[in-house]
Order: structure tokens, then sequence, then C-alpha cells
């Protein structure tokens, strides 16, 4: 969802339409509920009902960009006639729903996997006891829906134009497809529901042969465009959260220094920061100007810990008498790391980054979250 759009707006042009709509709004908080003019006061619609002049296209000119999902009490027709010429693509659209003057059938018209239109056509057939109507192929015959896959967990996908319409069919075709779960949650597939059809599961990608699968999807935190090219170029990358960076500086140290220096040593490592989740530090650098502004764009939480937390975590491969002797702790950036993570061993141990003439300098150590494992039958390669 984009952050600045508000949720749902219901249209209502017939009685039956208000009525309808009436019951769709006591499902869904906070919903904004536009009404014919010629029935806001006659049908009667709920209180805080807009006026909605006819014809409706000047209105949803200014409304549909504003809102989640738009849902219409209307003719699937006339609905597709008037968003026809607002429609920009499936990374920005917002869902459209349909719903019929007698309440049978809840039905997704536009932006049903990214915008989640399907979801929400689901949610309001429950809603109004209606049969709910996705027609996207992945949902119909219950396979992967590639391009959102993980969504709910945080996954993000590396890029939303490369391999994904291909990963789409070959998973709806059934045709030989390779997970390679390389970190993440291990939800992504119900555990107890069998992988669908052509979908094979692996753990690593030493031993694949991109060219035996039509597509590989790869949850990693790893950039693997220099390290596997042939299995990137044949493959639709997720990003999972999985990253925890442990992070101290200098008092003082500008924030584009540490910004700079973060990049470049996720960099150094092969690592996406796309991947990260958090940041980690001692709990006297709460009010860092550079930390702050690091969690604030890239919207990486910062989490602080006490001096006594940090120096009783084992697994520090870096410890300092004299960082102890400042903050009271051994380490800062290694023990903040393991600690948020929650892992026994670091991914990357402690960086340094300074740049000429700086002055200060900053630290970075990276831990990876430990995850449970997914207890499916992992493929031979």
């Amino acid at each position: 969802m984009t952050v600045d759009r508000k949720t749902f707006a219901v249209y209502a042009i017939t009685k039956h339409g208000v009525a309808i709509a009436s019951r769709v709004l006591s499902h869904l908080i906070g919903a904004d509920l536009f009404v014919s003019e010629k029935l806001i006061a006659s049908a009667p619609a709920p209180a805080g009902a807009r006026r909605l002049p006819l014809p409706m296209g000047p209105t949803l000119i200014e409304t549909f960009t504003a809102y989640d999902c738009h849902i219409f009490i209307i003719s699937i027709g006339a609905v597709v006639r008037m968003i026809a010429p607002l429609l920009k693509s499936k990374k920005v659209d917002p869902a459209v729903v349909c719903i019929d003057d007698a309440a049978r059938f809840s039905i997704c018209v536009l932006s049903g996997h990214v915008g989640r239109g399907n979801s929400f056509t689901d949610r309001i057939a429950v809603a109004l006891g209606a049969q709910s109507i996705v027609t996207t192929a992945s949902d119909a015959i219950g396979t992967l829906t590639v391009d959102i896959l993980g969504r709910d967990l945080g996954w993000t996908l590396d890029d939303m134009d490369r391999n994904v319409t291909r990963g789409c069919a070959a998973v709806v075709n059934a045709t030989k497809v390779l997970f390679v779960q390389e970190t993440g949650e291990p939800d992504w597939w119900p555990a107890d529901k069998p992988l669908p059809e052509g979908v094979q599961y692996a753990t690593s990608l030493e031993g694949v042969d991109p060219q035996v699968f039509e597509i590989l999807l790869i949850a990693t935190d790893r950039e693997i465009s220099e390290s596997h090219p042939a299995h990137w170029k044949n493959a639709v990358i997720y990003r999972p959260k999985s990253l925890v960076l442990g992070i101290g500086c200098d008092r003082g140290t500008a924030p584009d220094l540490v910004d700079r220096g973060v990049l470049a040593i996720l960099a150094k490592q092969g690592l996406s920061p796309k991947s990260v989740k958090e940041l980690a530090t001692i709990d006297v650098k709460k009010d860092e100007v550079a930390l702050l502004a690091l969690s604030e764009k890239y919207g990486w939480p910062l989490r602080t810990y006490s001096p006594e937390e940090l120096d009783v975590v084992p697994g520090i491969q870096n410890p300092s008498d004299k960082v102890k002797q400042h903050v009271g702790s051994r380490g800062v950036s290694e023990p903040a790391a393991l600690l948020a993570a929650g892992a026994d061993e670091l991914l990357v141990p402690k960086q340094i980054y300074t740049e000429p003439g700086a002055g200060r300098s900053m630290t970075l150590a990276v831990a990876r979250r430990a995850f449970a494992k997914r207890q499916v039958e992992v493929v031979s390669l």
C-alpha cells in the first residue's frame, strides 16, 4: 500500500447500492463513502457520506490516486470505461473491486496482486456473504504468486521488472521451477501444504545448474549478479529482511559519511541494503544525529542496548579495552548486531570506515537473523 493514501473509497449510485455500502462500511473502518447527489438525502445515506456529482469522472480524477482500494457498487463495464484513462501501471494503480446491485458477487477488477485487490475482494465478500471472484491465474489454481511472494513477511522484490512476468508464467504453467532459500522466514508457503506442481526447493545455489530450470526464485540477502551471473540472469530475486547492522561512530560524525560507509561496507561484503531489517547500537548513541538520519532515510529502526547488555554477549571477535573504558562495554557494533539478530556468530565482523580529512570514523558489523528451517524435502542437485 502507498503510505500517503487512505485505504478505502466506496461509491454508490442506486438505492440498493447505498444499502450495500452501509453493510460494507461496517466492516471497513475509516472508509469514505461517495453517494450520488440525488440519493444522498433520500436513500438515506449513512452519516458522513460525501456528495458524488454525476457523471462521476471528474471526482475519480481527484480520488483515484488517493486511496489504496476503490469499491464500486456499479457494473463492471461502466467502471472499466471510467477508470481506463486513469491507469498507469501495476506498480502504482490502486485496487478496484466491483459489487453487483444484489451483493451476490465481489469481483476483483484491477491490481489483484501488487495492489492487494484479491485480498480486498475476499475481505469484502466475507463482509457481505457474497462470492469472491478472483481471476488471476496463480490464485485461481492455487500456485505461487511470484510478484508478491513473501510480501506479508516483509520481503521485497529486488527488481519488479526483471524476470517477474517470466516467473509468473513458469509457475502457472507448472514448468520446472526451483525456489532457493538462502535466508528468510520459512512460512512463505504453508508448511502443511505440498509445494505447487513443478516447484522444487533448495537452500543453496551450490550445484544448481540454472539452465535446467525455467526460472529460479531466490530468497537471498547476497548480491549475486557478479558471484553467480548465470543464476542471477535466470532468476527472480527476493530480499527478506535478514540483516542487522550493528553500528557505532564518533560523536558528531557527519551523516553523509556514515551513509557512505554503510553502503560501501555492504557492497564490499556482497550484501544487499534491501535486506537490512534494523540498526543496533549502544544506548548512549540513541540521539546520535548520523544514526538517526540513517534510520530515517532507509526506514531502518534504531534499536539500542545498555553497556551491561552488550558486554556479556558471546561471539565478539574484536573486543576492546579502550571501548570498554569509554562506554562500559568491550564492543558496540559486534555485540549489538548479534543481540538484535538473535545470532550466535557474526556474518561480518567489525569494519572501520573513515574518509581523508574527516577526523571521524564509524564501525559496522553485520549479523544474519536466525530463521527456522522449512520442513520440506530439499532437492539433491
